[in-house]
């Protein structure tokens, strides 16, 4: 009541009035002030959340992603929220570098394959537009080489090979295990355009004879043009920045294997992706096919 009425009435007053000793009221009024106030209090609850959901991505989310951890979980709060209580407390995710690939070898005899994307990866459907690429990853053995199969439209990698060269088996093993491991509830994979950049790899007979056998078309962006695979390329970033370029890999064979755990555990069905509404490629072709069975 004092703590009320002190901008009308003189403090002094109200404590001969209440019988109340001045130095008590001066000492609660003091331990008030100590204590967080509502505002404060929801600030501390959310930094500790946000904190949670930052370990939980293993320091790798950054505002975006965390918000749509927090909301999920039942939180109603913004993104300028999150990034301003991540930046007070020194929380920070991990933003990809640019970087050049290169793994392409320019077939000097190559076949006559159009490009049939021209850089529209995402067609609104799953199983039109499918890319690849071929990367390197070190290893105290050596080089490893990966290759990896996308959807343009979900973004969930498909198939995906190692080896220890840059022979066109490679492409061939990532490639048939796509197709043969592909969800039929996402449709047929016949016609799917199997796109990426003009490396001897794509272009020799040896994938033209296996994309003629798997029924899937061939194309090719332009010679040293990383845009007209930049989808791919972009995927090759997201692994080397949040996961493999923060872990050193006594062998190949551990290599492939924890590479192999991040992309079917992280990438596929956890890392939430900005262009699928913050979501994950898994999450994203499910509501697809969900809305697809519902309408037919």
């Amino acid at each position: 009541m004092i703590h009320a009425e002190k901008a009308t009435h003189s403090i002094c007053r109200m404590v001969d009035l209440l019988q109340v000793s001045r130095s008590g009221y001066y000492a609660w009024e003091q331990r008030q002030s100590s204590q967080p106030g509502p505002r404060e209090a929801r600030r501390a609850d959310l930094t500790v959340k946000i904190k949670v959901a930052h370990d939980a991505s293993d320091g790798v989310n950054g505002a975006p992603r965390i918000t749509a951890d927090l909301r999920e979980a039942g939180e109603v709060v913004t993104r300028k929220t999150v990034a301003k209580l991540m930046r007070e407390n020194e929380v920070r995710g991990i933003s990809p570098r640019p970087w050049r690939p290169v793994t392409t070898i320019v077939d000097p005899n190559p076949h006559a394959i159009p490009d049939l994307v021209r850089r529209d990866f995402d067609r609104g459907e799953l199983n039109v537009v499918w890319t690849s690429d071929i990367t390197y990853l070190a290893t105290n053995e050596g080089w490893l080489y990966l290759c990896g199969v996308r959807d343009g439209c979900s973004r969930r990698v498909l198939g995906y090979a190692f080896a220890d060269n840059l022979h066109t088996d490679l492409v061939e093993t990532a490639l048939r295990r796509a197709v043969t491991f592909r969800d039929p509830a996402t449709g047929p994979t016949a016609k799917v355009i199997f796109h990426a950049d003009r490396g001897c790899q794509y272009t020799s007979s040896q994938l033209a004879d296996v994309a003629e056998e798997v029924d899937v078309r061939l194309s090719v962006g332009r010679t040293g043009v990383c845009w007209d695979n930049a989808q791919q390329e972009s995927f090759w970033s997201t692994l080397k920045t949040e996961y493999y370029g923060r872990r050193t890999f006594a062998t190949r064979a551990e290599a492939i294997a924890a590479v192999s755990s991040w992309i079917e555990n992280v990438y596929n069905r956890r890392r939430r992706h900005s262009a699928l509404g913050q979501i994950s490629p898994v999450a994203f072709e499910h509501r697809l096919t969900t809305v697809a069975a519902e309408a037919a």
